[in-house]
């Protein structure tokens, strides 16, 4: 039996933690899978990449993406500005960067929202039932009965113009999603000899929730979120593009590209580069969530 000895250096021994290797193990197999295809491997890197971009833009910009230049207004890609400027001289290559924190961080904060209180509610109808559940999901049910983007964009107009508004307006209409599907999850374990063993020990329905059924329908509410965040982004972009996100000056993408239709024929660079960040980002995001499915769907594994 192998002892850890203090001072020894256990890793070039051969000797480590009981927990490190089957941890390494797994991650070593997680990567080999996720390797074995190509689109989710150029998925993986594109998220990473505008994670990079959006965490550390405010470093990387090369000009103010406020200050303002009327000289230099709607001037064509050049070495000064790299995806030329705006209709009042403001860099564009500046504000693409710097609107990655707006556009992917909104993304990123429905699918937090909508998946938190989702997941929560799905179980908690799963696991109730009764009355309580027929509410609940009829509820939902009326909700995806209107279509996603006229439920949305009623939502932040009712609330007012704004990216945090509008935020909240998809994280609401994308709610039911999650609980259909951690609803249906539930139901399947609800019957599960080792929930009859807990109900029967006296746990009460929260312990039920958040210490066995959160912890077994995780994975596919893991790939679902995944999957929304592209979503979310375009859904985002959608609003700004039609006034119902961020304002002026607020650098967003979506708001970016609806400012540059107006000078679509003449300064294409305008509206074109907000664009393909959007369509980059949110085909990089997707990549990985229909690689990650694959992952955890045991019969796309054996494929």
């Amino acid at each position: 039996m192998s002892v850890i000895e203090p001072g020894v250096n256990n890793h070039r021994a051969g000797i480590v933690p009981p927990d490190v290797k089957p941890r390494f193990a797994t991650w070593r197999r997680t990567f080999h899978l996720l390797s074995r295809s190509p689109l989710t491997m150029l998925g993986l890197a594109i998220m990473l990449i505008v994670l990079f971009i959006m965490i550390f833009s405010p470093w990387l910009v090369p000009h103010d993406p406020n200050a303002i230049s009327l000289t230099d207004r709607l001037q064509a890609p050049s070495a000064a500005h790299w995806f030329g400027t705006d209709e009042v001289g403001r860099d564009l290559f500046s504000r693409v960067l710097i609107g990655s924190q707006q556009s992917v961080a909104a993304g990123l904060a429905v699918v937090i929202i909508a998946g938190t209180i989702g997941s929560l509610l799905g179980c908690f109808s799963g696991v109730v039932g009764g009355v309580v559940d027929a509410l609940i999901m009829r509820c939902m049910d009326i909700m995806l009965s209107v279509p996603s983007l006229v439920l949305t964009m009623a939502l932040a107009a009712a609330l007012g113009p704004s990216l945090f508004n509008a935020m909240l307006a998809i994280a609401v209409v994308r709610i039911p999603f999650y609980v259909r599907l951690a609803r249906g999850q539930t139901l399947m374990l609800r019957h599960q000899a080792y929930m009859q063993a807990t109900r029967t020990f006296g746990a009460s329905r929260w312990h039920l929730i958040t210490w066995h059924v959160l912890r077994n329908v995780m994975p596919p509410l893991v790939v679902q979120a995944s999957l929304d965040i592209g979503t979310s982004i375009l859904m985002a972009a959608t609003l700004g593009f039609i006034g119902l996100g961020a304002q002026q000056p607020t650098a967003e993408w979506g708001a970016m590209v609806s400012n540059g239709r107006n000078y679509i024929l003449d300064q294409w660079w305008y509206s074109a580069f907000p664009g393909v960040a959007i369509l980059i980002t949110a085909t990089g995001f997707n990549l990985f969530g229909d690689g990650l499915r694959d992952l955890l769907d045991p019969k796309s594994r054996g494929r």
